[in-house]
């Protein structure tokens, strides 16, 4: 179940998703545009989720997904990651990153930010349920799912689970603005600007740790 809930918080990290949950904090009405994208996003995650396990239970998909990650993979992706690090890390890549910053800044927002930034609960909830499609780290915690033989109940309850730690960044930020709301605004604030100047190496050393995590697991499948 640990594997399950990583593969959840990975998910999580979802761009369009941070992008989503950042920008409706910054509008007006921020609690009802997140309450309409939370159940979008969970109409479509909740359902896709259920369909797939079901779906897919004993074939030769989930069994192919079970043992694709081999050893030799892993260290592949591990390296992967290093090098990307590495890349990341360096002063060019970082001058490079800053100039896309800054053209970007004059640039309009997409289309779907410009669709929730209208402010109805309605479109929220149409604009969550279209952007929340499965990807590889949600297809992943799916596949754990089934690996773990539940009954039906009980893998309903697990793909539950898995979408709401999922959507934790839409969730925690509405429960703030629901239980206080100004000691909310002041602490995203605070935390969008320290991310704003950490963020870099935040993602040097998080892409660091997975390298690192993924080579360890390779070099423990060969050896075993």
């Amino acid at each position: 179940m640990g594997q399950v809930l990583a593969f959840a918080l990975l998910a999580a990290l979802n761009p369009t998703l941070v992008a989503a949950a950042t920008a409706m904090m910054l509008l007006a009405n921020p609690r009802r545009l997140m309450i309409g994208y939370l159940l979008g996003a969970l109409t479509t995650s909740v359902t896709l989720g259920l369909v797939i396990v079901f779906s897919l239970q004993g074939s030769t998909l989930v069994k192919t997904t079970r043992t694709t990650l081999s050893p030799a993979a892993s260290m592949a992706l591990g390296a992967i990651a290093l090098i990307t690090a590495i890349v990341l890390g360096t002063e060019h890549h970082e001058a490079a990153a800053r100039r896309r910053r800054e053209r970007r800044r004059d640039r309009p927002p997409p289309r779907w930010q410009r669709a929730v930034g209208r402010g109805t609960a309605r479109t929220a909830f149409v604009v969550g349920a279209c952007l929340t499609l499965p990807g590889g780290s949600y297809l992943a915690g799916l596949s754990h799912i089934d690996r773990l033989g539940y009954p039906a109940a009980a893998t309903v309850l697990a793909v539950v689970a898995f979408n709401v730690v999922m959507l934790a960044l839409l969730e925690v930020p509405l429960l703030g603005f629901t239980l206080a709301p100004e000691p909310t605004v002041r602490s995203i604030d605070r935390a969008r600007s320290w991310v704003g100047r950490h963020s870099h190496r935040l993602a040097v050393r998080a892409l660091t740790l997975l390298g690192a995590a993924l080579l360890l697991r390779g070099l423990i499948g060969l050896l075993t």
